[in-house]
């Protein structure tokens, strides 16, 4: 009765065991949730050995327990048919012989009393085993669901690490080719050419300012030639040129 009261306790304990809580306190849950599957694996099968003892043993008590019952129905069957030939053999002045199933009765009826006395001896114990059978098949179904719940929660585990490690590849990949880094190499690269380019930009703009001065200077010094040619002209008497106009009449 001990051992059944062990069982009975180690399936209750595992059965209501929260694994929320445990899973809480664990370094790496799905390998405690591994383990914990193995660890109900394995007790769920002890347990089912146990289990099976059990009930075999219930089924023995019962089988004897109604071969009691039915050996005492057979016994006083016996004696009632004993006292019947006895009470034939008194009536017909036969005493001796009456006496005889007299006695045979007598041992039948003992027999009967034995029989339902070792039926009403097992009747509380069959009753205590089939009521722990129930509560152990009741445990054995927690249990079964309680590894199902593990089972689930491993692969739901499993399933939402993977998902992190593929957004984490992904943020990866995408923090490795983001242009707008101003540390990334396509930045400094793109800021070496602008850098470039206005260099390029301003030499041509120095080289425009230039060449503009310079033809300001040349014209500068064509009209001042222009000018001395004409002064030495009025100075030496030569009349001015007029300017002819060109006719723009329309034909």
């Amino acid at each position: 009765m001990a051992e059944k009261q062990s069982i009975l306790g180690r399936i209750s304990q595992l059965a209501k065991a929260n694994i929320n809580a445990i899973l809480d306190r664990a370094e790496d849950p799905e390998k405690m949730l591994d383990q914990m599957v193995r660890d109900y694996s394995n007790s769920i099968a002890e347990a089912e050995d146990a289990v099976a003892v059990t009930i075999g043993n219930l089924r023995l008590a019962e089988a004897d327990y109604r071969e009691d019952i039915e050996n005492a129905r057979t016994w006083g069957e016996k004696a009632q048919v004993a006292v019947n030939k006895a009470n034939e053999l008194t009536a017909a002045g036969n005493t001796e012989q009456a006496q005889k199933f007299t006695d045979l009765a007598k041992i039948a009826l003992e027999k009967q009393i034995a029989s339902e006395q070792e039926a009403r001896a097992a009747e509380p114990m069959i009753a205590s085993q089939q009521e722990v059978v129930a509560k152990l098949k009741d445990g054995l179904a927690q249990m079964h669901g309680k590894l199902s719940e593990l089972q689930s929660k491993r692969d739901q585990l499993v399933a939402r690490q993977k998902t992190v490690e593929a957004q984490n590849q992904v943020q990866e990949a995408i923090g490795s080719i983001n242009i707008m880094d101003p540390t990334s190499e396509i930045s400094r690269f793109e800021d070496q050419i602008r850098r470039q380019e206005a260099i390029t930009a301003g030499r041509a703009e120095a080289a425009a300012i230039s060449f503009e001065d310079q033809f300001a200077l040349l014209e500068d010094a064509a009209k001042s030639s222009e000018v001395e040619t004409r002064l030495q002209a009025l100075q030496a008497g030569e009349p001015q040129k007029a300017i002819e106009g060109k006719d723009f009449t329309t034909y």
